[in-house]
């Protein structure tokens, strides 16, 4: 028994380094499930995942994985940005944020309009993060692409203490209110697998039109 033990020893080395070795490719890049996946939109639309879905579902619900340098300066990373903002931007689909969860990349990625600058226009944030939340919070209407159909009422903070990374991996911190406010916090539930349904102030509704938080 010694022996064999002893054979087989430097094979169950080989693979641990080799395991090793593949989570750290993943921990450094996007592994190749998301790759496929990236390469496979081509920059256009992504299918958005929903709740309809029970598989979706609980995609949706996972804790999304930071980006890393490595990452972010990637063909990969710039590809998926345009495929976000191509799905997010959908005129028969419109919204005004979206997460990567969405489209399948359980990363900390998010793409939000931002409604407070002149133009109002989409930005994409690497691992954000809310540092600090007001006292003064306000009641209003939330729907999600993720959540077809229905929308329904959040309490949501008035402002927030932002940190996260520009497309260059540069580290910035701001402070956002109002309505971009209210987004940021939708999106970046959506890297901690929660979602608007989840902070409901009574029963969702069937919209005629609601602002689409994806």
């Amino acid at each position: 028994m010694q022996p064999m033990m002893l054979r087989s020893f430097p094979r169950i080395l080989v693979c641990v380094m080799v395991a090793t070795a593949a989570a750290g490719c993943a921990r450094q890049g996007f592994d190749a499930p998301e790759r496929r996946l990236i390469a496979e939109s081509r920059g256009g639309m992504m299918r958005v995942l929903t709740i309809a879905d029970r598989s979706d579902s609980l995609f949706l619900r996972r804790s999304a994985t930071p980006l890393t340098a490595e990452a972010v300066h990637s063909r990969e990373f710039a590809q998926l940005c345009r495929s976000m903002l191509a799905t997010v931007r959908n005129p028969e689909n419109e919204g005004v944020g979206i997460a990567a969860p969405q489209v399948g990349i359980s990363r900390r990625l998010v793409a939000v309009q931002r409604f407070d600058k002149p133009g109002e226009p989409f930005e994409v944030y690497v691992n954000p993060e809310i540092v600090r939340m007001s006292d003064s919070v306000a009641l209003g209407p939330e729907g999600c692409l993720s959540v077809p159909d229905l929308y329904g009422r959040v309490e949501r903070a008035q402002e927030i203490g932002l940190s996260y990374r520009d497309t260059a991996f540069v580290e910035r911190t701001e402070t956002v209110r109002g309505y971009t406010a209210v987004i940021f916090q939708h999106e970046i539930d959506h890297l901690d697998g929660v979602l608007y349904i989840d902070r409901l102030v009574g029963a969702p509704l069937r919209p005629h039109a609601a602002p689409q938080e994806k």
